[in-house]
């Protein structure tokens, strides 16, 4: 029972994660604008800049796989990249994951000057490397790898077509789908062809993470020190055990999402003291709630499910 005025946990949390779900559900509309037209920190100027090159890459992949110049010589001298780029800026499922990426990427950076935090290679990772299991160490150097590419690649605010979810490349697929004058319908099959040639969901980061969180099986659980993991790895374990979706587990690590944070990390399975711990990495200047470790498991899971931004999301993809 709680004394009067005290409002419990659960519900401060679910009030809290309903004004962070009302800024996310705004914010695609919002970074669609101003990446085509060229404050709040989850859309800086830094967040920005690397989606706009992010959009740009993607759409010289794009052109790239079309095996023929676009014709847009009569719009006026119309850039190709130019052109492309502000078609997938208003795809907000893919500007979203974008978004993620982006955030993914800065957090990382910022941990590695503040906490001194490796970008590719964390404590957690040299022991997976060094696993006894084949298997495991063979997933963990890959991933590795992998992570290694996705840093050199954000420094220069790109993101190969390959390395996106199943999802978010069916949303560029579909993109080649549409019928455009300016692009012969042949080089659109073509174009077609061959970035599915050439996707594959397992050897991508993302499919490569989930793989070796499988395999780490029930010790994926040491992940959850940022300390000891590194973000990457963090993130995922952190959604594999809440059940949400990579994107929004990385999103839970910004300043804005708190409430979703603290969430998260209980319904993963995290003590009060441990939940602590990631704060102070993380937010040094926020606090998790003081009775958030009371809070059963499968009630924050359910606070997180309830809030229409997870798995319904996902599927609605």
């Amino acid at each position: 029972m709680t004394s009067a005025g005290v409002r419990p946990v659960e519900t401060v949390l679910r009030d809290e994660l309903a004004r962070a779900d009302r800024a996310l559900s705004g914010l695609a509309p919002v970074l669609g604008h101003l990446l085509v037209s060229a404050g709040h920190s989850m859309v800086s100027d830094a967040v920005v800049a690397r989606l706009r090159g992010m959009l740009n890459d993607i759409a010289r992949q794009l052109i790239a796989s079309l095996h023929d110049q676009l014709d847009l010589a009569r719009d006026g001298g119309v850039d190709p990249i130019d052109y492309l780029s502000d078609i997938l800026a208003a795809d907000p499922v893919l500007v979203g994951y974008l978004h993620a990426v982006a955030i993914e990427a800065l957090i990382t950076e910022r941990l590695e000057q503040r906490a001194s935090i490796d970008p590719v290679l964390s404590p957690l990772w040299q022991e997976l490397i060094a696993s006894s299991d084949p298997q495991t160490a063979e997933i963990a150097m890959q991933a590795l790898a992998a992570q290694s590419r996705f840093m050199q690649a954000q420094r220069r605010r790109q993101h190969p077509v390959s390395e996106m979810p199943p999802a978010t490349f069916d949303r560029v697929l579909k993109i080649l789908d549409t019928p455009d004058a300016a692009i012969p319908a042949t080089s659109l099959e073509a174009a077609r062809r061959t970035l599915k040639s050439d996707y594959d969901e397992a050897q991508s980061r993302e499919g490569l993470l989930a793989r070796l969180v499988t395999a780490m099986r029930g010790g994926a659980i040491a992940a959850l020190e940022l300390d000891h993991a590194g973000l990457a790895l963090f993130v995922s374990v952190l959604a594999d055990r809440a059940g949400l979706a990579r994107e929004k587990a990385v999103l839970a690590c910004h300043e804005r999402q708190i409430a979703r944070l603290a969430l998260s990390l209980r319904a993963a399975g995290l003590d009060g003291d441990a939940i602590e711990r990631q704060f102070l990495i993380l937010e040094p200047s926020k606090r998790a709630p003081s009775e958030l470790g009371a809070l059963p498991a499968d009630t924050a899971r359910a606070l997180l499910l309830q809030t229409g931004f997870d798995e319904r999301e996902a599927a609605a993809r």
